[in-house]
């Protein structure tokens, strides 16, 4: 089987999480500080505030803003539900704009139609790994008084014309199994704002800064220093793993142009997609992925429902016209092209496709 993502992890991880089990600080501790201070450094911002998942980076961004009842925060229902929950976490409200069907993130164009007196921000989602239209996103943000936070969850390392993403405004990613990198479950807030550092800090710990004095609302949303331990040996490996899922994504793109109903996803020459997934377009998207199964051949659906079609949301009473997000949702397919992922492997993908794709014609 050809998965369609799987975590690398060896002996240097192993060590890194043994000596943070004999050191007796396994909570959140010293390796936290580090960790941050090197993906501040590798995201080339002021700070950076660890936290125990990338929801749990959202939330606690958004909250750190002041964002809550009555604020509306304009951004894509073509995501992961995070994005839109938690938003929904501070009491405020999302509002979906429609996306662009190349890039698959949110269409600059279409979002000043959705700003109103309530609207306190922007949340670009730099879905699958390619970076949202910052350059627009900025100047609409500058020009409405606008917060602009990064859903970057899917996103590390990724550039927009030069910069990395979470450097723009403030910065959420996810360290989940799957992503580019790991630390188990984890997240972390990118920033150049020391107020919007102190208050994500204080959220994350109980609303307090000084132990048993709490300042304001929090939560427990801490990474441990095991977390953190396996955070700084991925880190250092973060720049290969872009390179290889890049160059994995090259291979399979030269494989797959040209082959009948097959569209491969595009890179727009003023980014640096990392590649998170891989995803295809194809109209017979189901009877595809399931003819992949078959061959064992791993893909993924992200995402089958927008946000603003699943059952809770329709009961929130949204009912957007979102025609290039539902079209996207029935056609979009992810690939393999992890790091694990060889050459042969790729050969085997693109020539079930291409047989699959005769088979149709």
């Amino acid at each position: 089987m050809i998965p369609i993502a799987k975590p690398q992890l060896d002996e240097a991880e192993i060590e890194a999480v043994t000596n943070v089990l004999r050191s007796g600080i396994i909570a959140e501790g010293p390796r936290v500080a580090e960790f941050e201070q090197e993906f501040a450094d590798y995201t080339g911002t002021e700070y950076a505030v660890a936290v125990n998942s990338g929801t749990a980076a959202l939330h606690a961004a958004l909250f750190a803003h002041g964002i809550g009842k009555g604020d509306e925060i304009i951004t894509s229902s073509f995501s992961f539900i995070a994005t839109a929950n938690s938003i929904l976490f501070t009491g405020a409200r999302p509002v979906f704009a429609d996306i662009k069907s190349d890039t698959f993130n949110l269409d600059p164009q279409l979002i000043e139609e959705k700003i109103t007196p309530a609207t306190k921000a922007i949340m670009p989602v730099h879905l699958y790994g390619h970076p949202a239209d910052m350059g627009l996103m900025n100047d609409i943000a500058e020009d409405h008084d606008l917060i602009l936070i990064e859903d970057a969850c899917q996103a590390h390392g990724a550039i927009y014309n030069g910069k990395k993403v979470g450097s723009f405004g403030t910065g959420a990613f996810s360290f989940y199994p799957t992503k580019n990198m790991t630390t188990s479950e984890g997240g972390i807030i990118t920033t150049d704002n020391k107020e919007v550092a102190d208050r994500a800090r204080m959220i994350r710990a109980h609303g307090s800064k000084q132990r048993y004095l709490h300042e304001m609302l929090g939560y427990n949303l801490r990474m441990t220093d095991i977390s953190a331990a396996i955070g700084m040996v991925q880190l250092k490996r973060l720049p290969y793993y872009i390179e290889t899922r890049k160059r994995n994504a090259k291979m399979l793109t030269d494989k797959l142009q040209g082959i009948e109903g097959i569209e491969c996803p595009m890179v727009r020459k003023d980014c640096e997609h990392v590649f998170h997934q891989y995803t295809i377009r194809t109209k017979n998207r189901d009877h595809l992925a399931d003819y992949l199964k078959e061959k064992d051949i791993g893909s993924g659906i992200y995402y089958p429902i927008p946000i603003h079609r699943q059952p809770y949301y329709k009961e929130l009473g949204y009912n957007d016209n979102l025609l290039v997000t539902e079209k996207a949702s029935r056609e979009v397919l992810s690939l393999p092209v992890h790091p694990a992922v060889t050459e042969n492997d790729i050969n085997t993908i693109s020539n079930a496709i291409k047989q699959w794709s005769d088979a149709q014609c």
